[in-house]
């Protein structure tokens, strides 16, 4: 059994309350980290799985986060959007020793490294054959 290795990110107050850090990543999108105002901590892509909304710029209530694109609520325990919304955004196993946040090493430079922000502006059409 392989024991996970653990990246130290941040003091749990460096968190804002009710508020998210970004956390860069060599590949793929960054990681919100979101504080709740019982300093729970929970790790989460930072992308809504609806239209990809930056879920570090929503706010946080309770244990749910709300996308600021579209206020789609989205769980931090789990990613998953709550119904009737349908969807889910990959979330990091975090812990939290003597205030220190960490996220887990291999998660960080594995997990969902393919996922990417859908880019806005007009559809491109396709050349007629």
């Amino acid at each position: 059994m392989m024991v996970a290795a653990w990246t130290p990110i941040c003091r749990v107050e460096d968190i804002p309350v009710l508020g998210s850090r970004r956390v860069e990543r060599e590949r793929g999108l960054d990681v919100a980290i979101f504080r709740n105002d019982q300093d729970e901590v929970f790790a989460l892509l930072d992308r809504c799985p609806h239209k990809g909304g930056p879920l570090s710029q929503g706010i946080v209530f309770g244990t749910h986060v709300a996308c600021p694109l579209h206020n789609w609520t989205i769980g931090l325990c789990d990613g998953q959007a709550s119904a009737p919304d349908e969807g889910c955004t990959p979330k990091f196993s975090v812990k939290v020793e003597n205030g220190q946040v960490f996220l887990d090493a291999t998660q960080l430079a594995s997990h969902a490294t393919t996922d990417v922000r859908p880019v806005a502006g007009p559809a491109r059409r396709t050349a007629k054959a």
